[in-house]
């Protein structure tokens, strides 16, 4: 597959200039935060729309990151745009779903961003509906109707989230850390957290083999299935560190604001997830990132430029050899593991000398997998 990064526009991720880049180099970095969320259009017509998943707009992962990409897309090329929520929050049914991405047809909407595997049903169902509308599946896959016809104006965009985690598990491991945890959203039934999950501890498993160590890892699914921060996720997480976890990998939108409280108040530290969460809380040692900003600009540039043949009706699958997953070398907090390190597992794995299993797993299926290691051993909180 072609290199994505000479389509990309003269925007980048913040806070995201690393090893593997995720913009061409020389470009323009624009902060999101400079655009406003809220535009008001004077024909009160919104050309690119964007439908949230569950959990907050400003949840500084992927809501956020997806919607960074909506606006900024937008606001350089001057086109009106307007997000949408569905209604009843972590409780949205799929007719919730469906009211928003309608609404947002009938508010002019050309192209519509929808996030989040749980849109599925919502967006077939609206998608057949509108058939002179296109829209964009983050974290999804192709979509048909009920003859088992592709849905050609929808284009899907997943990633390997595997990739991902296994380089901050591995980093984590070679930087020194080996009492380890991991906190994920959706209950462990979301696709992309199970695969960060997996991926981090399989690059968790072959840094301890490497360096011939044992490691620990709790691992959860426990109190994050509405993405949402919670005081019984953060008293888990707190009892954690107390019994000598030393850093915690929080993959699940708003969950992490309830385990970078429960790192402070116990000199702990947290790998972040989706974009780089480092100025979010100082006790971020490095993130888990998928290029959530720049894909979605790049499939909304793919309509806009006319290239909507090479992505509608089909389901495109972004990785490190596309130079959309990896970790934040620039702000990272890792003294021991070292970029020249890094790089060279980037380029390992893009020549296919490593290669991360992409199965959804969730906790006890990952106990099974490891329950022979020397290395490694996972203790699955239910």
């Amino acid at each position: 597959m072609k290199k994505f990064l000479a389509l990309l526009l003269a925007l980048i991720m913040v806070l995201s200039l690393s090893a593997v880049a995720f913009a061409a180099e020389g470009e323009e970095a624009v902060d999101p935060d400079s655009i406003e969320d809220n535009m008001t259009a004077a024909d009160g017509v919104y050309k690119v729309a964007f439908v949230t998943d569950v959990g907050q707009l400003k949840d500084k992962s992927f809501n956020e990151g997806t919607w960074n990409g909506v606006k900024c897309y937008a606001a350089a090329h001057e086109l009106s745009y307007k997000y949408y929520q569905p209604a009843n929050g972590a409780e949205a049914t799929d007719d919730d779903r469906i009211k928003a991405m309608q609404d947002a047809v009938d508010g002019g909407a050309e192209i519509i961003v929808c996030a989040g595997f749980l849109q599925e049903a919502a967006l077939t169902a609206t998608a057949i509906a509108n058939p002179d509308v296109n829209f964009v599946f983050i974290d999804g896959w192709a979509l048909a109707d009920a003859d088992g016809n592709p849905l050609e104006n929808v284009a899907a965009v997943s990633y390997q989230e595997e990739q991902s985690g296994y380089f901050a598990g591995y980093a984590v491991v070679k930087e020194g850390y080996t009492q380890l945890g991991f906190c994920g959203g959706g209950g462990g039934t979301n696709p992309a957290c199970c695969r960060y999950g997996y991926g981090f501890v399989q690059g968790a498993a072959a840094a301890a083999e490497e360096m011939e160590t044992e490691v620990a890892i709790n691992y959860s699914w426990a109190y994050g299935a509405n993405f949402q921060a919670s005081p019984e996720l953060q008293t888990m997480v707190n009892g954690w560190y107390e019994n000598n976890t030393e850093i915690v990998f929080s993959c699940g939108g708003s969950i992490f604001d309830s385990i970078t409280a429960a790192a402070s108040a116990n000199d702990g530290a947290v790998i972040g997830v989706d974009v780089d969460q480092s100025l979010q809380s100082d006790t971020v040692v490095t993130s888990a990132m998928k290029d959530l900003k720049g894909s979605t600009e790049w499939a909304i540039g793919k309509f806009y430029d006319g290239e909507w043949d090479e992505v509608g009706g089909v389901g495109t699958v972004l990785g490190v050899n596309d130079g959309y997953v990896g970790i934040p070398t620039a702000t990272w907090q890792l003294t021991n593991y070292s970029v020249e390190d890094y790089e060279k597992l980037v380029e390992a794995m893009k020549a296919g000398d490593v290669v991360v299993d992409a199965t959804v797993l969730q906790g006890g299926d990952i106990v099974d997998v490891y329950a022979d290691s020397d290395y490694v051993h996972i203790n699955y909180v239910e």
